[in-house]
């Protein structure tokens, strides 16, 4: 089995809310009918107004990212998913990736078709010219995994390496994460690092944090968004 992300451009004449509301109704039972499983992060209203850390590369940036696990990426097996996601936006892009799972979600388990507890913040990593890959990948995965869990209060803590793109165009991201947190956290920092009412913990946290990412994350190579999870259950069993 293998997974793919997408990430999705709407186009520009249609509104977010009509987006949102053709992906979750139209698009995703469609997509469900294709793939083992599947998962679509929206930016809606319960996480548009929040102030956890949105960080830009891309313009525009991508306003959606669906995650589905096939029997085979190949082109021609792919062919029908690529298909609904064209339909679902004009400009689209989509990597392989391989999958790993530092945090389950054992606090908030998502329910087929209900928004997951919280949100979701993904990002999109670029691989910076200092470092080689395997230098890279070796402070990601060896030594910055545990300082993410150790100084925030994320319930799930997913990293997906690219493996390869699959579409003409796909930006040369390394990687992808995906990290869901307690809804608070969209507004309250002390929240977000798991510091609430301990404000030398706080500074703490985010020092931790700031350094590790630092070593191994450019800032301008770097694409971070807040959404609402759903999953879906795979149509037909």
């Amino acid at each position: 089995m293998e997974k793919i992300i997408y990430a999705l451009w709407k186009d520009p004449g249609e509104g977010c809310d009509r987006f949102n509301a053709r992906l979750l109704d139209a698009i995703a039972p469609k997509l469900a009918g294709e793939a083992h499983a599947l998962r679509v992060n929206i930016q809606d209203a319960a996480v548009s107004a929040g102030n956890s850390p949105r960080l830009t590369s891309l313009a525009p940036q991508m306003e959606a990212v669906v995650q589905l696990w096939l029997d085979s990426a190949n082109d021609a097996l792919r062919a029908g998913v690529d298909a609904i996601i064209a339909e679902a936006a004009p400009r689209h892009a989509g990597w392989l990736v391989s999958e790993s799972t530092v945090l389950p979600n054992r606090l908030h388990p998502p329910v087929p078709g209900q928004r997951t507890e919280g949100f979701s913040q993904i990002v999109f990593l670029g691989l910076p010219p200092r470092l080689g890959w395997a230098a890279w990948r070796d402070i990601w995965e060896r030594q910055h995994s545990q300082v993410a869990v150790d100084t925030q209060a994320n319930f799930e803590y997913v990293q997906n390496l690219v493996v390869r793109p699959l579409t003409y165009g796909a930006p040369a991201f390394a990687a992808m994460v995906e990290e869901c947190f307690p809804a608070a956290a969209l507004h309250d920092e002390a929240v977000y690092f798991d510091a609430v009412g301990d404000a030398g913990r706080l500074a703490e946290h985010q020092r931790l944090m700031m350094e590790s990412c630092a070593r191994f994350i450019d800032f301008d190579r770097i694409d971070c968004i807040p959404t609402s999870q759903y999953d879906f259950a795979r149509v037909g069993g």
